[in-house]
């Protein structure tokens, strides 16, 4: 699993979408993230942690390659603008009609 920035990993978004355009598929998940580097101590050594703001982990992965990027709360509205254009591109016409909602950072929004 490769950590990207931002803008790299919608260029790799990208490239794995025209990679897969005639066969093949993209997977794409996203989880709430922490910042946590470590797995939660157990129950006999409690740690207080919080986060600083909250983060979004994003994952591609096209079966063989596998990218990731972590968004933070400042940064959403930037990567949601240029990520529906990329998704937009990805989707093929035959599934797509109208317009794409941008609803698919939704761990992110206060």
């Amino acid at each position: 699993m490769v950590l990207l920035e931002n803008d790299s990993f919608l260029t790799e978004l990208t490239r794995l979408f025209q990679k897969c355009r005639t066969s093949g598929s993209v997977a794409i998940t996203l989880k709430k993230y922490d910042g946590r580097t470590k797995p939660v101590p157990r129950k006999g050594h409690p740690v207080n942690y919080e986060p600083a703001d909250n983060k979004c982990l994003l994952r591609a992965s096209d079966g063989k390659k596998k990218i990731s990027t972590v968004v933070s709360s400042k940064e959403v509205i930037k990567f949601q603008m240029v990520g529906t254009r990329t998704l937009r591109f990805g989707f093929s016409n035959k599934w797509v009609t109208g317009t794409l909602n941008a609803h698919y950072i939704v761990c992110l929004d206060v």
